[in-house]
């Protein structure tokens, strides 16, 4: 069987997995049915862990989640479950100044006002995807329309790109979020402010988030977009140059932008140089010289894997789309041995040198990463 053959057998089995395990789980368990929200984790036997706290960035993320499962055609409540995660984030996280602070208690107490760039990339997001498949709710538009106004107001950087309030403000990373939301805008309204601000990040990113020399995307900067000199500045991501690269790809293909599509390629050649060939999965992270900084591997970069891979092998043919799918195939094997739980539905986060998976709860801000790999995989290999 050939590499195609094997995704497309593979894509079956997340897609039954996704659709007749998590999604119901994450509903029935993962979301709070009394007090509104989600969970930020379940244990390995399915229970929510009430008490914990939780991040907005996961009220984001889940909303996205089952606004995605009504595209990709799950039969259950997505239609009360996407916006239940926003309504949420609305009721107790949004500021008097319209941005939304990180972290509320399981009762909905403010713990941590701080409005992180972050945070608000996945509500523009959420708020995207909600509209996307809820058209009714029409005053999402204006909402988003206004958090990036209030964005733009509070955090807008003189060198462009925005800034995180951290003690390194200046990250490549919340920039790839918010160029998600932005794309997921302009998807609906064309030739908006969205696609300008799709513009301005990618450009930051051809500029100064990629090394000249390298071809690899960096994480951390001074406030001239140069990279630090502290340990945080040599710091690369393998999973986030295949995000990046998925990103890239998208906008160039909008854009008829071969300088982003040459990016793209170039942010996926590195990426490559961080998966270990022995559990044949991408590391968390490595020095710029490339060798190995954490040697732990998480489920998402392994999502990000497949999708960069996938995206690539769309606009290639014979021997090199040949070998984009046998990247994905290797990816994607690899994922299924973290979704493999005795309860079907939650996953596996972590990855050690040694090939064991710690045994800890199921973080729920990972069916984000999952949700938007099966859909590339379904895109590419037909869905259910």
């Amino acid at each position: 069987m050939g590499n195609a053959e094997q995704l497309r057998a593979l894509t079956r089995r997340f897609d039954y997995w996704l659709r007749n395990a998590a999604l119901p789980l994450w509903w029935q368990q993962g979301a709070d049915h009394d007090h509104g929200g989600f969970h930020e984790l379940l244990s390995l036997d399915g229970s929510p862990l009430p008490n914990s706290p939780r991040r907005a960035r996961v009220q984001g993320r889940q909303s996205y989640v089952y606004a995605m499962a009504g595209t990709l055609g799950w039969s259950g409540p997505w239609r009360e479950a996407a916006p239940h995660g926003l309504d949420y984030l609305n009721r107790h996280y949004r500021r008097a100044d319209g941005l939304y602070g990180t972290l509320v208690s399981y009762d909905g107490a403010v713990l941590d006002d701080t409005a992180m760039l972050y945070d608000q990339a996945f509500a523009l997001l959420a708020m995207a995807w909600v509209f996307r498949v809820l058209p009714n709710h029409a005053d999402l538009k204006e909402d988003a329309r206004h958090l990036f106004d209030r964005i733009s107001h509070a955090r807008r950087h003189p060198q462009g790109g925005f800034s995180e309030p951290l003690n390194h403000p200046y990250q490549s990373n919340p920039h790839m979020h918010l160029l998600e939301a932005a794309l997921a805008w302009r998807d609906i309204e064309p030739d908006t402010v969205w696609d300008s601000l799709a513009d301005e990040i990618v450009e930051l990113c051809l500029a100064k988030f990629i090394d000249p020399a390298g071809g690899f995307l960096r994480e951390f900067f001074d406030e001239k977009w140069q990279p630090l000199t502290v340990p945080e500045g040599h710091s690369v991501e393998p999973g986030h140059q295949f995000e990046w690269c998925w990103l890239l790809e998208r906008w160039g293909r909008v854009r008829t932008d071969d300088r982003a599509r040459a990016a793209a390629r170039g942010l996926y050649r590195a990426g490559k140089r961080g998966v270990d060939g022995r559990r044949d999965v991408a590391v968390d992270e490595l020095s710029d010289d490339f060798t190995v900084r954490r040697p732990t591997a998480r489920l998402w970069p392994q999502t990000e894997r497949i999708k960069a891979a996938l995206i690539l092998s769309e606009a290639v043919q014979n021997d090199l789309r040949n070998e984009y799918l046998s990247d994905a195939l290797s990816a994607a094997t690899a994922l299924w041995r973290y979704l493999d739980t005795p309860m079907p539905g939650l996953w596996r986060d972590k990855l050690l040198p040694d090939g064991t998976y710690v045994e800890e709860p199921a973080p729920a801000s990972s069916l984000y990463h999952i949700i938007c790999c099966i859909g590339s995989l379904r895109q590419t290999f037909g869905g259910h």
